[in-house]
């Protein structure tokens, strides 16, 4: 499917499929219509235009010449030439990050239209300006700040709970990209395992060549390619093959998951980390820490997390899945945290042997979700809720009986925001309420537009169906409202609020729902 018409009017430009109604046509006429379909567009063309298209489309239009026109030079020809760079301009705003990342293979697109645009300067010397604009694009897109690459070179980037460095999550979160280099480690059956530097969208062929080189399989055992796979192992010991195609696989991994390799006939024999099946009760270290350190902690990080999220990412991954261009990666991590924040409240709870003890976790926990709620975090709000309403922790009768009235009372409230009936009103008529910045409960958000790609057409026949197109676009716009004033973030450094810090963004999670129900009965039998 191919946009091949062009459509200009109040100095935008549009693209739209043969057959489709001229725009001016089709909508109204106010001064801002133009603008919000052409951020539409731009917001939502991933959908249904390969962005190697979309470039080549733009090159064309711009050196397109009209016909009827003898000499150039003409003013409409001037302002067609200026519609089309404004489109370029914006698009490249709004994709900068993503493009920056993607090094030549997307560069070269200003860079063309550049040159383009100069040789054009001597027959249409009005665009002088643009092409100025384009030329500063083109470095930027080329050439990174001194200061963004200073604080992509300190960026560690040890990605996964195997490695714990305090000096790595203390430091800020930086939006992934799938051109960063991380450190994983990949298991072999028996458990010991090889550390591989890979990039973070590298092909599983890739990742295997990486770890047959540290085997040392390629000269002292040769393998054939095809003898080794590559799979995920969760902590309840399912397993995932991923095919060599596969791309940016880290970031899919569940809270508890982790890569093995083997020969296929060795699949049966792959078993989750001895630590992933043992559990030591203990005291938490929660009993130490104040609430309200561990709300503003989880919000900050929240926060870092969200912010990390380019508003395409959403449209990827709902409409593209593992075909996308540009990979949701950092909307993969937010999502992973909101499984990971769920896992901690129940696996802390479960871990305390003390009654007296359990019940000041759970009123902690109340209160950490109220704070949460009180600073707009609605994902580790309704995160603490949904933990506590984990199957092993509701049924402690004992546990929730030996909790003040108050709490119990707030805790329904809490309940009832999470209720998903009436397709979650509660949850909608309060984030409407709220002025950003706020975080929102992500997975609600691709709920949302998960519905709203399969309860509508992309196509008819050969035609955009723009008014699916324009329910995207809102929805993009309103998470970019969410974001459109900065947090307050806490910069206290003392030894104390850095331990806080540190145990909130390095959670250790239990998150194999039968060793919780285990643990949940060994508390509290079920004859109790």
């Amino acid at each position: 499917m191919e946009l091949q018409s062009l459509s200009l009017f109040d100095g935008d430009v549009c693209f739209v499929h043969p057959g489709l109604q001229p725009l001016p046509a089709c909508y109204p006429t106010p001064p801002s219509l133009s603008e919000t379909l052409l951020d539409d567009f731009l917001l939502t063309h991933p959908i249904f235009l390969a962005a190697d298209r979309f470039q080549q489309v733009l090159m064309q239009q711009f050196s397109l010449e009209t016909q009827g026109e003898e000499g150039g030079g003409g003013g409409s020809e001037v302002a067609r030439k200026r519609a089309v760079l404004s489109v370029v301009f914006r698009y490249l705003d709004t994709y900068r990050e993503l493009l920056q990342e993607e090094g030549e293979r997307s560069n070269s697109f200003p860079k063309e239209l550049y040159l383009c645009a100069v040789q054009e300067l001597s027959q249409y010397p009005e665009l002088v300006e643009d092409v100025l604009k384009l030329q500063r694009w083109t470095e930027i897109l080329n050439s990174p700040s001194v200061a963004e690459k200073e604080s992509r070179r300190k960026q560690v980037r040890p990605l996964f709970r195997h490695f714990r460095r305090i000096d790595a999550c203390l430091q800020p979160r930086e939006a992934f990209r799938g051109s960063d280099e991380i450190f994983c480690r990949v298991y072999t059956p028996d458990h010991s395992y090889v550390t591989i530097r890979s990039r973070l969208s590298c092909r599983v062929g890739e990742i295997l060549a990486l770890v047959r080189e540290k085997l040392q399989y390629s000269e002292d055992q040769p393998v054939l390619p095809g003898n080794l796979v590559l799979v995920a192992v969760t902590s309840a010991g399912e397993k995932a093959v991923f095919r060599p195609s596969d791309e940016a696989v880290f970031t899919t991994l569940g809270v508890n998951t982790h890569l093995f390799t083997c020969e296929p006939s060795e699949l049966d024999s792959l078993l989750p980390l001895p630590e992933e099946i043992h559990w030591t009760p203990g005291d938490s270290k929660l009993h130490d820490m104040s609430a309200e350190e561990v709300a503003n902690q989880l919000v900050a990080f929240d926060w870092e997390l969200f912010s990390c999220v380019h508003e395409v990412e959403f449209v990827c991954y709902v409409f593209h899945g593992e075909q996308s261009r540009w990979r949701p990666l950092n909307l993969e991590l937010v999502l992973q945290r909101c499984s990971e924040v769920q896992h901690w409240v129940a696996t802390e709870i479960l871990q305390c042997q003390s009654l007296p003890k359990r019940v000041q976790l759970l009123r902690k926990f109340i209160k950490i979700a109220a704070l949460c709620k009180q600073q707009q975090d609605l994902l580790s709000f309704l995160a603490v809720v949904l933990g506590l309403d984990n199957p092993a922790v509701s049924r402690l009768r004992l546990t929730w009986e030996g909790l003040p009235g108050k709490f119990r009372k707030q805790f329904q409230q809490f309940e009832s925001v999470a209720d998903p009936s009436r397709n979650h009103k509660s949850y909608r008529d309060l984030i409407t309420s709220l002025r950003p910045p706020l975080i929102p409960f992500t997975p609600l958000l691709l709920k949302d537009l998960t519905f709203l790609h399969e309860s509508c057409k992309t196509f008819h026949g050969e035609l955009v169906n723009f008014e699916k197109m324009h329910k995207v676009a809102d929805m993009v716009r309103i998470i970019r409202r969410y974001r459109s004033s900065q947090l307050a973030m806490d910069t206290e450094t003392s030894p104390p609020h850095l331990q806080t810090k540190a145990y909130v963004r390095q959670l250790q999670v239990i998150d194999n729902q039968n060793l919780l129900f285990d643990m949940s009965c060994k508390l509290e039998p079920k004859d109790t």
